[in-house]
């Protein structure tokens, strides 16, 4: 479904008749069926759906870590189709910031450096990198576990970590692949009020795939796909998270 856009600027993300296609003949597989989709800044999107649906093809074609077989994917106006394989390394580089499930931490590096990974990719200057990756630390609310490695810290701690790692390069939307996969429900609900808190209160934009119902209420709209199409787009923001 697409919404309409509300000012003059053209939306963050936009899906126009997306399609996804492995394979060839009899095994072929059409994992994405002419989507059109719209995301616009500031937005906490939960994109749902049962295996198989097109969320994961989804969020993978947002992240420019798959293109599209048709249709077009434009990021800020621009057409991604278009960019060739470095340019979409920039775009992710300096535009995305990704949350695994799997947390992906260094485990003998402290949180300070697991942090500062992605900006010394993008060539920080190493005070600046420092600061940036404190301030990272201390917006999910472990200032003072910089200096722990990975390994001494508890599963919530490491995904905190892994957002902070995220938000460090102050991207333009934050994509979490089932963000509380890994983690017990009390954990769980602490990581997603924290993503709720990050869209809020620091305007950032977060596109969030799960299969977790109760999880997905702390988003201001769920996305369900089916069979490589959105079955339903729903605006949850009257909707109020359970257990809170």
């Amino acid at each position: 479904m697409e919404r309409p856009q509300t000012a003059s600027e053209p939306p963050l993300i936009k899906f126009r008749a997306v399609s996804k296609i492995y394979g060839h003949g009899e095994s072929e597989v059409r994992a994405l069926n002419g989507v059109d989709l719209i995301i616009e800044d500031g937005e906490f999107v939960a994109v749902m759906g049962p295996s198989g649906s097109g969320k994961s093809t989804c969020m993978n074609i947002v992240g420019c870590l798959d293109t599209p077989s048709g249709g077009n994917y434009f990021f800020r106006g621009v057409d991604v189709g278009a960019l060739n394989r470095d340019q979409r390394a920039l775009l992710r580089r300096n535009y995305l910031g990704f949350v695994f499930q799997g947390f992906n931490l260094l485990k003998r590096t402290t949180a300070l450096e697991n942090v500062e990974l992605p900006l010394i990719y993008r060539g920080v200057p190493r005070a600046e990198r420092r600061r940036r990756a404190r301030e990272a630390l201390a917006a999910v609310g472990l200032a003072d576990r910089a200096e722990h490695t990975a390994s001494e810290l508890s599963g919530g701690q490491q995904q905190r970590v892994a957002i902070a790692r995220a938000i460090a390069s102050d991207p333009a939307v934050l994509l979490a692949d089932e963000p509380t996969g890994n983690l017990d429900s009390q954990r769980s609900r602490e990581i997603m009020e924290l993503l709720k808190s990050l869209n809020e209160d620091h305007r950032i934009t977060v596109v969030m795939v799960t299969h977790e119902p109760d999880m997905a209420v702390y988003a201001s709209r769920a996305v369900h796909f089916l069979d490589g199409q959105i079955a339903s787009d729903v605006d949850q923001r009257r909707v109020a998270p359970q257990g809170t």
